[in-house]
């Protein structure tokens, strides 16, 4: 009786507690209200799911307690009940699935006028590459990188001249812009994550990963690094800020482009070499 009891103290207190819970998600800056969504659907599948059985479980722990000549009935096998019982868990399974499924394709499709941005982790930091004026990225390779070229942009490429490179300050996007978020590593495997994107994904070397996205909501919002990355993992932090159009051209006119780089750096060693 005590342990049945129990069990549905356990399943109202977690019920309770979900719907209580302070703690909850950041507000949404992006368009993915589906990751929200899909998240919310899979909260309730497994929560229903999570109650009947707790429940079905202190039914049959009251139901069938122990009794003075009460006898266990011995079945070893009940193909009708093994038939339900797959039914119900490969529905159970493709309800979880589907949703994830749909939202992935839609993640990973990325509109035509999307603009591109590339994000390169590193032990432990973050680093950016957006586009110039020709609008294009150019080629890079981490075999490339140098401390005259911390990015590793092919000089040879003629849309690279232009790009413009973000090392250790904060990106920024424009609001309304759909981007196209391009995720490279040049050393261990990284995750970018803006909480408030709900957008993620793994930084694998020798990869280029990608996702889109829109963001909707000007702000202020900081980079984590979602995967285990070496001892300075916590301290793998950054910002992304949401611009007006307005404020956007203004902070994009302020940027050193690639070719602007190897200049200085070029000035530079002609200086050191001076006797």
């Amino acid at each position: 009786m005590k342990t049945a009891l129990a069990l549905v103290v356990l399943v109202i207190g977690s019920v309770v507690f979900h719907l209580l819970s302070p703690w909850w998600w950041t507000p949404i800056a992006t368009n993915w209200v589906f990751m929200d969504n899909m998240i919310s659907l899979t909260f309730w599948i497994t929560g229903f799911v999570y109650v009947v059985i707790l429940l079905f479980v202190a039914y049959c722990v009251y139901k069938f307690r122990y009794r003075e000549g009460r006898v266990a009935a011995y079945e070893p096998e009940n193909n009708k009940l093994e038939t339900w019982l797959t039914v119900l868990t490969s529905l159970g399974v493709a309800a979880l699935l589907a949703p994830g499924l749909v939202v992935w394709f839609q993640f990973v499709t990325v509109p035509e006028d999307a603009t591109e941005v590339e994000v390169v982790g590193q032990q432990w930091s973050w680093s950016f590459r957006l586009p110039g004026a020709d609008g294009k990225l150019g080629t890079a390779d981490n075999r490339l990188i140098s401390d005259d070229n911390i990015l590793g942009i092919n000089p040879e490429d003629p849309y690279g001249q232009d790009d413009i490179v973000i090392d250790g300050d904060d990106l920024h996007l424009a609001v309304g812009q759909p981007v196209k978020m391009l995720l490279r590593s040049v050393d261990v495997l990284h995750n970018f994550y803006v909480p408030e994107f709900r957008a993620k994904m793994d930084m694998v070397p020798g990869m280029i990963t990608y996702y889109w996205m829109e963001p909707t909501r000007v702000g202020t919002y900081d980079v984590l690094c979602a995967e285990l990355c070496g001892t300075g993992h916590a301290y793998m932090r950054g910002t992304v800020l949401i611009d007006t159009d307005e404020d956007y051209a203004l902070w994009i006119s302020e940027q050193t482009t690639f070719a602007e780089m190897s200049t200085y750096q070029k000035i530079e060693l002609t200086n050191l070499g001076d006797p």
